[in-house]
């Protein structure tokens, strides 16, 4: 395997350990809204489950653009 290979594995394990932590944190943000007695608790519930959503949708995204080759690096077919 090559260092091209093994940065590129260890990219892809770091997007899908994002996207781990985003539904955990989306899990935990439903069962705290779910197990309220009060409405402030219920909204902020709400609110990590709204932030985790976010970033399990912005935060691959962004490292997949910072990590993509350049186009003037990319080998001619």
């Amino acid at each position: 395997m090559t260092d091209a290979e093994r940065l590129a594995m260890k990219r892809y394990y770091i997007i899908v350990a994002v996207n781990m932590l985003g539904t955990a944190g989306a899990v935990i943000g439903l069962l705290v809204a779910g197990r309220a007695q009060h409405y402030g608790v219920t909204v902020f519930g709400g609110a990590i489950l709204l932030s985790s959503l976010y970033f399990m949708a912005v935060v691959p995204r962004f490292l997949a653009r910072r990590w993509k080759t350049p186009v003037e690096a990319t080998p001619e077919a």
